[in-house]
């Protein structure tokens, strides 16, 4: 099965990154709300004929990416002065006093053409102030990918000015009940283009992407047991990894994709083990007679965070894969759930639950620094981080009626991105696509 179709070609004209003196003298702008960049966003002009539609479609796309990293203070369009609908897009062309006029540091000017059914679109970067080219792409792709073009210049525009790529043109899989059943789903950051990737018209839970391949594992009632599965994303193949007697969940990749960290309950009480990829157990983890459940590996590989009851209210512990000693992370709550290690390894996200409703909370891998991230009413669940470890998303509501929700590592940002009408719940996070 082939969900993905087309081929997008991307051409480097000119990279010059955080090294450019411009940005990284003047400006410290790693984390979002601490100090934003006055940054201008043109239309994209026609090279030929105008498609009013690709530039609409591309600019909403960037400019969505780009207000939700936090880092930018975007210039009205309403401001802007001759220069941005003035063609051509080397540094000779143009007018930055215009730009300082408006206070912009930052400019994106950019150019489209289709022909012979391919789209080329043409996209530069500048830094006002020193009137510095900071990075150059041509893109060539059919006209259905022009939101993966913009999704790819958002990341493009995060490395050069942050030394860091951004997480936009990556997928989000989810549990969804739109059939009337629990199926897996994948869609953009965004929430545009759900695709359903299971029909196995039961309870399928907690999906996890493999860092090296793009396939997914989950738990699915399929056979009656809730058995791990593997599902290749692009070929559509799919296999049960592990179906031992009781349960077979939360299974997460290691981060070089050789291991499945899990729950099995094959001896009756629910311990973490250590599988290979073709299902075979290489490691107990756990021995206790609490439930042991819910593990995410660190990003070094060397430890797995994981809830457990073993002293009383579910609390969020770290074992030590090689000696198995295990340590307490979180002592307050009454539920402490679905721990997610950041990519950067410093900090846990996790749900607690306090008078009757989950949060979103985060705590330093030493069970420091605990911050609360979200409030109100609703349930806040499962969260997963960004492959760059700048946004979080999660699962938000009660009972039956549950949305997808992304947010700015801080909390701060939040919007709903699953669709109105369903009920979607577990989002997982992939690397680059």
């Amino acid at each position: 099965m082939n969900y993905f179709k087309g081929t997008l070609i991307v051409l480097l004209l000119c990279a010059l990154f955080f090294a450019t003196p411009g940005f990284a003298a003047r400006i410290e702008i790693s984390s979002p709300g601490e100090q934003t960049i006055p940054l201008a966003l043109t239309q994209l002009l026609p090279i030929g004929a105008p498609q009013p539609g690709i530039a609409a479609e591309f600019n909403e796309v960037l400019q969505n990416d780009l207000e939700l990293s936090g880092l930018f203070d975007m210039v009205a369009p309403e401001a802007f002065l001759s220069d941005a609908t003035r063609p051509g897009l080397t540094r000779n062309n143009i007018d930055f006093g215009q730009w300082r006029m408006l206070g912009t540091e930052a400019l994106i000017k950019g150019a489209y053409q289709l022909s012979g059914g391919k789209v080329t679109i043409e996209l530069r970067l500048f830094d006002v102030v020193t009137q510095r080219l900071l990075s150059g792409r041509r893109y060539i792709g059919q006209p259905s990918d022009v939101r993966k073009i913009a999704h790819t210049f958002a990341d493009q525009v995060l490395l050069s000015l942050t030394n860091e790529s951004g997480p936009f043109d990556t997928k989000i899989a989810y549990i969804s009940n739109r059939t009337g059943h629990k199926e897996l789903y994948l869609m953009d950051v965004d929430g545009f283009g759900p695709v359903r990737l299971t029909d196995h018209r039961s309870i399928v839970l907690n999906p996890d992407f493999s860092p090296i391949r793009k396939e997914l594992i989950f738990t699915s009632y399929r056979q009656g047991n809730p058995d791990l599965y593997r599902k290749e994303i692009y070929t559509g193949r799919e296999s049960r990894l592990s179906l031992q007697p009781g349960l077979n969940i939360g299974g997460r990749y290691s981060p070089d994709g050789r291991e499945i960290a899990l729950t099995l309950s094959k001896d009756k009480n629910s311990e973490l083990y250590l599988i290979g990829t073709d299902g075979t157990i290489h490691k107990r983890l756990t021995n206790h007679y609490g439930i042991d459940v819910d593990p995410t590996w660190s990003p070094d590989g060397n430890r797995i965070a994981f809830v457990s009851d073993r002293r009383g209210n579910p609390n969020i512990f770290i074992v030590d894969i090689d000696s198995l000693d295990v340590t307490r992370l979180t002592f307050a709550g009454k539920y402490n759930a679905t721990p997610a290690w950041s990519p950067k390894g410093d900090r846990i996200a996790f749900a607690r639950m306090d008078d009757g409703v989950f949060n979103i909370f985060t705590i330093g891998q030493d069970g420091t620094d605990e911050r609360q991230l979200t409030f109100g009413a609703g349930n806040k669940e499962h969260p997963r981080w960004s492959p760059d470890g700048r946004f979080i998303v999660y699962s938000r509501g009660s009972g039956g009626d549950k949305s997808i929700w992304l947010m700015r590592a801080d909390g701060t940002g939040a919007r709903r991105i699953s669709a109105a009408g369903e009920s979607a719940s577990h989002p997982a996070w992939s690397g680059h696509w």
